[in-house]
């Protein structure tokens, strides 16, 4: 069959929602870097034009033409080995937005994307196409489920109030004051429109959507969410690190086994752990300085890029200052938490470090009743929210940033002791530390749990369990652990155990 024949039959198999969601997809703003054939021209035509006339005209005319394009494109498109080009990251956002869709085109060459997949030196378990959609779109997807088609029209009417952020921008003007988004698909095509517009703006990115969520917050409720949804579920949903779908993201386990008991259980309970929340798993048995900056240039590849999530387990041997490595030597642990988060791979994404290792020699001892339980009370005001907002200063949006971020923002390093303290252990099984997580987190999978909230309880449950030294001294003692945290949502634990596919090899 003609290939334009074929094009033109699948475009019309698609309904508009999908259309317009398979448009916002295939439009995402990133991609890995370095990238041979990017630039910095304005793709400000490409990615919004077609959705203004799309809600102005009723027309998914442009959209069709967008899309014939890129299925063109790929159709002539040679693979070639090595360089990665910004071809190769389109088309596998394409494939993968139409494999989530359920729209692949029939005719899809799917032996160059594993010829691409080969490029960018993707494992089997990497090949699975949940990996390659961006987790921040498919959180903005849903929220836009979450609104009927009176709503986005009154996000739209308070954004055109924004004097300031639309003036000069001419597609602002081809869709006009007035909305009618019931034509099926006009909803979809207009919010994805103001996202994109919002992030082109520099006001929105997958971190930063204070922007975003007061506009949904001016929406009246009755007319603008769907059944069982209300403004602050939607708002809420915004707050949370994107990690949506499998993998729930990277980690990397590296532990030092020479000299510490149970070091093989540790293992076991943290690749467990890990599988069950999703996550695709590297680690380094007994790691060197050299081990380390391997690892740091392997971070640096594109294709963790794709990745929604961070995680670092780090076992050892340490004191206040450092950590020991497998060859004796010592590292700064603070060198070693302020280099990876600066890997811009993961910028803008949730990055966890667990350190668990002693931090000095120190042990909270428990002798008789020398440490009686003592209580206090305070007094508690009731302050009005009202009254302490008119009090406070008024943070207008030309005193804001988003395009600058500090290298240890979305940073959380979750410490087994506190400082100058013994990090227990048991002759078995290894950390006591790493035990008690493990179980806490496997027990949270599907409670919808935050990070924080389970680090908390484990800061409970450690507590309370009595440890004694394996010195002939036998000191009973406990211990209490911490985190130090950076983050800017909160990450939540899936609600599933994920599932891998089964992508050996091609696509399916």
């Amino acid at each position: 069959m003609d290939e334009v024949i074929q094009v033109t039959q699948w475009l019309s198999s698609i309904t508009p929602r999908k259309k317009a969601k398979l448009f916002f997809f295939t439009t995402h703003a990133d991609a890995p870097s370095p990238m041979v054939g990017s630039n910095d021209v304005d793709t400000h035509e490409e990615t919004q034009l077609p959705l203004a006339t799309t809600v102005a005209l009723h027309n998914f005319k442009n959209i069709d033409e967008f899309l014939k394009k890129k299925v063109n494109t790929f159709s002539c498109y040679n693979v070639i080995e090595n360089e990665i080009t910004k071809t190769d990251y389109e088309y596998l956002r394409f494939y993968s937005a139409c494999k989530y869709l359920d729209v692949v085109p029939p005719f899809l060459d799917l032996e160059k994307i594993s010829a691409i997949q080969n490029k960018f030196e993707m494992t089997d378990e990497e090949r699975d196409y949940r990996l390659l959609l961006d987790s921040a779109d498919l959180v903005l997807e849903k929220v836009c489920d979450s609104l009927k088609p009176a709503g986005v029209p009154q996000m739209w009417t308070t954004l055109r109030k924004d004097r300031n952020l639309i003036r000069g921008v001419k597609t602002i003007d081809i869709i006009g004051f007035f909305v009618d988004p019931n034509p099926t698909g006009i909803k979809e095509c207009l919010f994805f429109f103001i996202v994109r517009f919002l992030q082109k703006a520099d006001k929105i990115n997958r971190v930063n959507t204070n922007r975003l969520e007061r506009l949904i917050a001016q929406c009246d409720e009755s007319s603008s969410c769907e059944e069982g949804k209300t403004i602050d579920f939607i708002i809420d949903s915004l707050r949370f690190y994107p990690t949506e779908l499998y993998p729930f993201g990277f980690c990397l386990i590296m532990r030092v086994i020479e000299g510490r008991d149970g070091a093989m259980q540790e293992i076991e309970k943290t690749m467990e752990i890990s599988r069950h929340l999703g996550m695709i798993t590297h680690t380094e048995k007994n790691p060197t300085k050299e081990t380390i900056e391997l690892v740091k240039k392997e971070l640096m590849k594109p294709k963790y890029q794709f990745y929604s999530s961070f995680t670092c387990w780090f076992m050892s041997h340490g004191d206040s200052n450092s950590m020991v490595l497998a060859d004796g030597e010592t590292i700064e642990r603070e060198w070693f938490l302020t280099s990876f988060p600066d890997i811009s791979t993961f910028q803008l994404k949730p990055k966890v470090f667990f350190m668990v290792s002693c931090r000095g020699a120190n042990k909270f001892s428990l002798k008789g009743d020398e440490f009686e339980g003592q209580s206090a009370t305070c007094d508690y005001y009731d302050i009005g929210s009202a009254l302490i907002r008119n009090r406070m200063l008024d943070i207008t949006d030309s005193v804001r940033d988003i395009s600058y971020v500090q290298p240890m923002m979305d940073t959380l390093v979750a410490y087994s002791t506190i400082l100058d303290h013994l990090s227990g252990r048991a002759n078995t099984h290894g950390s006591i530390y790493v035990d008690r997580a493990c179980v806490l987190m496997s027990e949270n999978i599907s409670r919808g749990r935050s990070l924080t909230e389970i680090l908390e309880h484990l800061s409970q449950d450690l507590h309370e369990i009595l440890q004694e030294t394996m010195d002939e001294d036998r000191i009973v003692y406990k211990q209490a652990c911490h985190y130090d945290s950076f983050f800017r949502k909160t990450l939540k634990l899936p609600y599933t155990r994920h599932p891998k596919e089964d992508v050996h090899s091609a696509p399916q």
